[in-house]
């Protein structure tokens, strides 16, 4: 082990102010002694350059086998919320389009009694006053029958709404629930990182 003072100095220098030969050389191995056993403690203590790397590498292994799993996770949740998201909008679309549907339905309805009843009106008009009557009734249903169309628009327009707060509700649901989960995950590796260290 190296010395990092001169011990032959050390004992001249002793002689000098009075001490014998042997008690300097006894000084001073006592004092190398001193020094090699407090070294050792410090070196107990201590790791060495190759060790901390071997340390570190393992330490970025299992952060790289964390961050692997991670992407694993993030990306099958990611799947899930997409398919739950594609199976939300096809059955928005269905529900479009079956809204459409009926919408259709309605207006030719209603397109179909308003000829027919135009045609009435026209035969009751070339049959005189009487008639005149009775077509005045027809306005009045027909002005109900577009306040009922009316009602049935806004009633559409308005579950239409609703499917897409909903629509929103569950986006917003989902993301509160990916945020969740990647935080757990962040919290699990913090801890394998916390017990590796």
């Amino acid at each position: 082990r190296r010395l990092y003072f001169d011990t032959h100095a050390l004992v001249c220098l002793l002689e000098e102010n009075g001490f014998t030969t042997q008690q300097s050389e006894v000084i001073v191995s006592a004092l190398v002694k001193i020094m090699n056993t407090n070294l050792d403690m410090i070196y107990k203590d201590m790791v060495t350059k190759v060790q901390q790397e071997i340390a570190l590498q393992q330490v970025m292994s299992h952060i790289g086998g964390v961050k692997k799993d991670m992407i694993i996770l993030e990306k099958s949740e990611f799947s899930a919320l997409r398919s739950e998201n594609e199976k939300i909008k096809l059955e928005l679309q269905q529900i479009k389009k079956q809204v459409m549907d009926e919408i259709t339905k309605v207006r030719a309805d209603n397109k179909l009694n308003l000829n027919l009843e135009k045609s009435r009106v026209k035969e009751l008009v070339s049959f005189g006053s009487v008639q005149i009557a009775s077509f005045c009734c027809f306005a009045f249903q027909h002005a109900q029958q577009d306040r009922a169309l009316t009602q049935t628009d806004r009633k559409i327009d308005t579950e239409v709404a609703d499917l897409k707060t909903m629509l929103e509700s569950h986006k917003l649901d989902n993301i509160k629930y990916l945020a969740g989960s990647v935080f757990t995950c962040l919290t699990v590796a913090l801890g394998f990182y916390r017990l590796w260290i």
